[in-house]
């Protein structure tokens, strides 16, 4: 069924009318209120940072409390009532809805206005409305300020939200409730899926994880140890603007510290490296994170490189999966930047099989990784998987959303313009 005759269905003949959210509920602008007026018990607050770091759509509890002084100096929140964020430094935070459906009253501070809907309005109807891109469009047009954006209660109430069946205020709010009804149904399934998805996603990952372990876990004489330093040759990458990358662009990658995209942050026109190489993180929050990297590349200066010294001792997927366990334990997180420089890679030690024949140690070496690459295929798959299916779901979620609160506006012409 398409979105048009879904709502012809689902209004059934009514009229449906954009009216500016002032017309439809009282907005009061909130002050005062800080973080550090927080207790343990008290009254129920709501602060405006809260409604998009923690809180979903609707609530009936709130995560903080102030003391009932502070409280009696505050805007009060009543139960259907919607608390309305007014800034954030970006947009998309700006206008998000928490509905209250808690007792007792609670309170609110700056930076949030209160909609205490009138009788044509539902709250929690209004509160969906809010994460359409129509609504989107809207408060874009008032939205001031760069670093801080802010969208004022007074520019708030011009924005227009459509009200089915207008002249029936009791037919209207029927409607609005069926329309929440559904949506309320496809945001619990499409929870649930996510959390399943995600469950089976850590399952996966701490399988995948256990098995690797177990495989490279030798008894006290199985292995010789050396440390890195004897094995193999560490080098660094080099500076990279995205300027460089820009005006260098090519076909080949250029390696960073991110891990999004294989670590892979652009292409340019030369290349630093031609083989086979096991690159690691240096600095930041992905310091530590190993790659096995083959052909032709580049790496940026907040990256390590790894060459064997002799492959006929070594084998490099087997190096790359005994340091993607080890090279974590070697961060520095000192200062709040975690860091692993060379002077600490070199210490991390390797376990060599079978080190008195090196033809039986590289066959030990690649029975291991032959195993170990059957399971990183099947982990990669589900890691890649498991989160795409995720977001369909949410994109179709969003579809639904969007088609139930899609209704025609009527047509600008030039006299009513003008």
């Amino acid at each position: 069924m398409s979105g048009a005759r879904f709502l012809e269905k689902l209004l059934d003949g009514v009229d449906v009318e954009w009216r500016a959210l002032g017309t439809l509920g009282e907005l009061v602008r909130g002050n005062g209120l800080q973080k550090k007026d927080f207790t343990e018990a008290g009254v129920p607050a709501i602060h405006y940072g809260q409604i998009y770091t923690y809180y979903g759509l609707s609530t009936t509890e709130t995560k903080s409390f102030v003391s009932p002084e502070l409280a009696r100096q505050l805007k009060k929140v009543n139960k259907g009532d919607v608390v309305i964020t007014n800034t954030s430094e970006n947009l998309e935070d700006v206008g998000k809805a928490l509905v209250y459906l808690g007792e007792p009253q609670a309170v609110t501070g700056g930076h949030a206005t209160i909609l205490k809907p009138g009788e044509l309005l539902l709250g929690k109807y209004f509160a969906y409305f809010t994460q359409t891109n129509e609504f989107a469009s809207e408060k874009r047009k008032y939205a001031k300020g760069a670093k801080v954006v802010d969208v004022s209660a007074t520019d708030m109430a011009k924005i227009s939200i459509p009200i089915p069946c207008p002249e029936n205020p009791k037919k209207s709010l029927e409607i609005q409730a069926e329309i929440v009804r559904i949506l309320d149904t496809f945001t619990e399934l499409t929870a649930e899926l996510t959390a399943e998805l995600t469950a089976e996603l850590t399952a996966r990952k701490k399988q995948y994880n256990y098995y690797r372990d177990q495989l490279l876990s030798f008894e006290e004489g199985e292995v010789e140890w050396k440390t890195l330093a004897e094995v193999v040759t560490l080098r660094r990458g080099r500076v990279m603007s995205k300027g460089y990358l820009a005006e260098n662009a090519g076909p080949f990658p250029v390696f960073s510290s991110q891990t999004a995209n294989n670590g892979m942050i652009g292409k340019i026109e030369t290349f630093d490296f031609d083989g086979e190489f096991i690159s690691w993180t240096t600095d930041g929050a992905n310091a530590g994170t190993v790659f096995h990297r083959t052909g032709k590349f580049s790496i940026t200066n907040v990256c390590g490189l790894i060459k064997i010294n002799d492959e006929s001792k070594l084998n490099y997927k087997f190096l790359y999966y005994w340091l993607s366990i080890e090279a974590q334990k070697y961060v520095y997180s000192g200062m709040g930047n975690p860091k692993l420089m060379s002077h600490q890679v070199e210490k991390i030690p390797v376990p060599i099989p079978y080190p008195e024949s090196p033809a039986k140690s590289l066959d030990k070496q690649k029975r291991i990784v032959s195993i170990l690459d059957k399971l990183e295929a099947l982990a990669f798959s589900i890691s890649e998987g498991l989160p795409r299916e995720i977001e369909l779901r949410q994109k179709q979620y969003a579809y639904y959303r969007d088609l139930l609160l899609s209704f025609p506006k009527p047509e600008v012409t030039a006299s009513t313009a003008t």
